[in-house]
C-alpha cells in the first residue's frame, strides 16, 4: 500500500517540477530572442510598437507562471511537513482500518491482526486466509460474539509451517442458530512503527504495510 501511494505522489511531484523546467527553457530562450530582435532590428523600421508590447506582455506572463510553479513547489513541500508532524501523535499507538489484507515479512513477522465485527451473535465462524495467489493456507474457527472480535495470527499454516512473506487476506463466514448468514466487516490492526507523507498525504506504517490517515477507524495505546 504504501509503495503504490508513494509512487503515485512522486508521480504528482516530478510532473510538477519538470513542469518548471520546462517553462524555464521557454523564459530563456524568449529572452534570448527578444534581445536578438532588439539588436539587429533596423533602425530605420523598428519593431512595431504594438507588437513589442504584446512581446512584452507574453515575456511578463511567462515569468508570472514560473513564479506560481515554484510556490506550488513550496506549497506542496509544507504539505509534506503538515502531515509528518500530523501523525507523529500515532507512533507507537495501535490503529484500526477497515481491510483484510494484511503482511507477513520474509523473517515471518507478522505486521498486524485481524479484527472482525459481526451484526449479531453467530453460532459458528469459520475463518480462512488465503495467499496472493489465492490458495487457502490456514483453516480455523473464530470467537462468535456480536460486535468486535479479534484473530491473531502467528504466521503458519494449518500444518504449522511457518508462509512465506507477502499478503495474505482473512475471509470471514459466519452463521447462526438456524443457519442463515450473519453479516461481518474486517478490519486490520497494528501498531504504528513509522510515518511517511508526500503531497498532503499521510500514511501510518505498520511494518512493512501501511494505512493512510484518514482512513484510521480506531486509535488504541
Amino acid at each position: 500500500m504504501v509503495s503504490a501511494i508513494t509512487s503515485t505522489t512522486d508521480t504528482t511531484t516530478s510532473t510538477s517540477s519538470a513542469t518548471t523546467s520546462g517553462l524555464s527553457a521557454d523564459y530563456d530562450m524568449f529572452i534570448q530572442l527578444l534581445v536578438a530582435q532588439l539588436q539587429y532590428q533596423d533602425p530605420l523600421d523598428p519593431t512595431d510598437a504594438t507588437e513589442f508590447t504584446n512581446q512584452l506582455v507574453q515575456y511578463s506572463n511567462l515569468e508570472q507562471q514560473i513564479a506560481t510553479n515554484d510556490k506550488l513547489d513550496e506549497v506542496l513541500s509544507s504539505l509534506d511537513t503538515f502531515g509528518l508532524s500530523s501523525g507523529v501523535g500515532y507512533m507507537g499507538h495501535t490503529v484500526e482500518a477497515q481491510g483484510d489484507t494484511i503482511s507477513v515479512q520474509d523473517d515471518g513477522t507478522v505486521d498486524a491482526d485481524w479484527v472482525y465485527y459481526l451484526d449479531s451473535s453467530a453460532k459458528s465462524v469459520a475463518l480462512s486466509v488465503t495467499d496472493e495467489d489465492g490458495n487457502v493456507v490456514w483453516e480455523g474457527s473464530g470467537t462468535t460474539e456480536s460486535g468486535r472480535n479479534t484473530f491473531t495470527w502467528d504466521g503458519t499454516d494449518s500444518d504449522g509451517n511457518q508462509v512465506d512473506g507477502g499478503a495474505y487476506t482473512l475471509t470471514v463466514t459466519a452463521t447462526d442458530s438456524s443457519g442463515d448468514a450473519v453479516d461481518s466487516t474486517t478490519y486490520v490492526s497494528g501498531k504504528v512503527t513509522g510515518i511517511t507523507s508526500s503531497d498532503g498525504t499521510t500514511i501510518l506504517e505498520l511494518g512493512d504495510m501501511g494505512i493512510t490517515l484518514d482512513a484510521v477507524a480506531r486509535l488504541a495505546s
